[in-house]
């Protein structure tokens, strides 16, 4: 089984520190860091989710429901935030945030967790700001899924 790094969260992400709300988290460079630090899928993490689910077939299935999911997720999202609905919002980034950490997308997961907290301060502003990079890294996260995990389907 595998098994975080020292270093880890209680999620099994990797800690990046969020700056302070004031500090502005789109324009620090902790988004910098993050990319630097985790890694966009982790492999790991797909393997412990196909041994605890008894085998490849629904770990699979679930990947490959999660990659078609992706655009569906992040529009609704997306249109929360834009439309400042914290409850809207609260309830999309945490399904992205949890079901991108368990198919191993840290980078994402990781991004979705820093939305999440500048939802809860009630930061659409700074929402609006991170959801280019949420964008970005989920097309980025469904495109290794697929190349490098739902590949030999």
């Amino acid at each position: 089984m595998h098994t975080p790094d020292s270093g880890t969260g209680d999620k099994g992400i990797p800690a990046v520190p969020l700056p302070a709300a004031s500090g502005g988290m789109a324009d620090a460079g902790i988004l910098q860091e993050l990319d630097e630090l985790l890694p966009l899928v982790d492999s790991g993490i797909l393997e412990d989710l196909e041994e605890q689910l008894d085998g490849a077939e629904l770990a699979l299935r679930f990947a490959r429901d999660y990659a078609a999911m992706w655009d569906q997720r992040y529009s609704r999202l997306a249109l929360a935030v834009e439309n400042q609905d914290r409850a809207s919002a609260l309830d999309a980034i945490i399904s992205l945030r949890i079901t991108s950490a368990m198919v191993g997308g840290l980078r994402l997961a990781r991004l979705a967790e820093m939305l999440e907290t500048v939802i809860r301060q009630g930061d659409f502003g700074q929402g609006q700001a991170l959801m280019e990079r949420v964008a970005e890294h989920g097309d980025r996260t469904v495109s290794e899924l697929q190349a490098n995990y739902l590949k030999n389907e």
